[in-house]
């Protein structure tokens, strides 16, 4: 009898211990429950922090990395993506292969445009992961990885690697425009409005010393203990790039020719768009380009994973898939039948360079303007998370989310509602969120905005 008293209290102690646990949880790690008891993991939100315009506020001051990485863990954020390779080239992290970023550009607040000095010494980035893991935020980095310099507009002036270094013109694109085949280099407009303004200079992405030299830099940024890389501008600079001899040879290579009328036989100078009438390797074109990035994007992953497989790899990208085959990226599953939904620019090899696969997420650019928050096609904010959920088939999980500063309705702020639908647009359509950036949040306060889209998902939850 004592015995089994004694297992019927065991047996009435483990029951309510199960009991207990089961009920609904509000802690992030381990997610939040549901009504009907099951464990329901709360997705990401991701903060951008880009380079140059915020250089002004954290450059010298780890104070404000800590206040506003600070407000980003109130607001409910869980990851904050360091910009840490800006369009000019440079870097702002330890590496033997690029110079350290000293100035950036920006907006003062007396509206003139300004380089920022840095007189700091300590580490940037190790700055932004040793704060960030403090408040229990994930710390990814981002660079922008085909680009060598910038030619800044109203007269500010040059820097980068492409200009101090003339011997680096080669690693420059090519561009296919209406005045002929020209390294960008050679385009040395200032005015923002003229056609032939290319500020920030590109890089080829089929030159393969180029490709090893991003992989070096992202071997020394591997050193660190950041918890993802993004890779942002992994692309060709527009529909016009690139047509340099190297590229014109890998793609007689692809297509399995010995000579063709180059650039005629893939698209006229000056194209911008597929236009109604081809030239016979226009398609072939494209597909081979997003094959570069394509395969580049494997190198870096395989890259990352040798030196240490804890950090994740992802990409930007915007998020209006239409029209990204410009930039030479399919940024799709491999099983999304391009082909049949964009017959215009795709041709059947097209799919088989979808890169969703190869990552551990995405980040998606929804920029779309304060009043098409809501929707179901490109151009809202909802819209291009539900397009992307098909595009992407389940491959890779992702964020999209909005440019709060510079999409139309955004540019003066006072747009608190819409930041707030944001949130519930994006998330609730996708994987998480993702806003652009916090230089906006900061300027025009939206963290409450923020925090309240967010706490309104998280109690959806629960």
């Amino acid at each position: 009898m004592n015995r089994l008293f004694h297992n019927i209290l065991v047996w009435l102690c483990l029951v309510t211990v199960c009991s207990c646990s089961s009920g609904n949880s509000s802690s992030e790690n381990n997610g939040g429950g549901n009504s009907g008891g099951t464990t329901v993991t709360a997705k990401p939100r991701y903060i951008w922090i880009d380079a140059a315009a915020n250089f002004s506020e954290f450059a010298n001051s780890k104070d404000n990395i800590r206040r506003d990485l600070t407000k980003a863990k109130e607001a409910g954020f869980t990851d904050v993506v360091v910009d840490v390779r800006p369009t000019m080239g440079d870097v702002l992290f330890k590496s033997s292969y690029v110079d350290q970023v000293t100035k950036l550009d920006y907006w003062a607040s007396d509206g003139s445009y300004k380089f920022f000095q840095r007189t700091a010494t300590w580490d940037y980035l190790q700055a932004f992961i040793d704060i960030g893991h403090e408040l229990g935020l994930k710390v990814d980095a981002a660079i922008n990885t085909f680009v060598g310099g910038n030619l800044y507009p109203y007269g500010l002036g040059e820097q980068g690697m492409v200009f101090r270094d003339e011997n680096k013109k080669s690693w420059v694109t090519t561009l296919n425009i209406r005045k002929g085949l020209t390294n960008e280099m050679d385009l040395t407009t200032t005015d923002p409005t003229d056609a032939y303004y290319y500020g920030t200079k590109f890089l080829n992405p089929c030159n393969d010393e180029v490709q090893q030299f991003v992989l070096n830099l992202i071997g020394d940024l591997c050193q660190y203990k950041i918890d993802a890389l993004f890779l942002d501008r992994c692309r060709f600079d527009d529909l016009q790039s690139d047509f340099s001899d190297e590229t014109k040879q890998k793609f007689l290579s692809y297509i399995g020719k010995s000579s063709i009328n180059f650039p005629a036989d893939i698209m006229d100078p000056g194209t911008t768009s597929a236009p109604s009438s081809q030239s016979p390797y226009f398609k072939d074109w494209l597909a081979f380009r997003a094959k570069t990035i394509y395969d580049f994007v494997g190198k870096v992953v395989a890259k990352v994973r040798s030196i240490n497989s804890n950090i994740k790899v992802g990409a930007y990208v915007g998020a209006w898939y239409s029209t990204y085959y410009q930039v030479g990226v399919n940024w799709a599953s491999p099983n999304y039948k391009v082909q049949s939904f964009y017959p215009q620019w795709a041709n059947a090899d097209y799919a088989k360079y979808g890169f969703a696969n190869k990552l551990d997420f995405l980040l998606l650019g929804a920029y779309a303007s304060t009043d098409a928050v809501y929707g179901s096609t490109e151009w809202t904010m909802q819209g291009f998370c539900k397009l992307a959920k098909d595009v992407l088939k389940g491959d890779v999980k992702f964020a999209g989310g909005p440019d709060v500063g510079n999409a139309t309705g955004f540019e003066k702020g006072g747009q608190e509602t819409a930041v707030t639908n944001s949130v519930d647009a994006c998330i609730n359509a996708g994987d998480g969120y993702f806003v652009f950036d916090m230089v906006h949040v900061r300027q025009f306060n939206y963290w409450n905005a923020l925090k309240i889209g967010i706490d309104k998902y998280l109690n959806s939850i629960k």
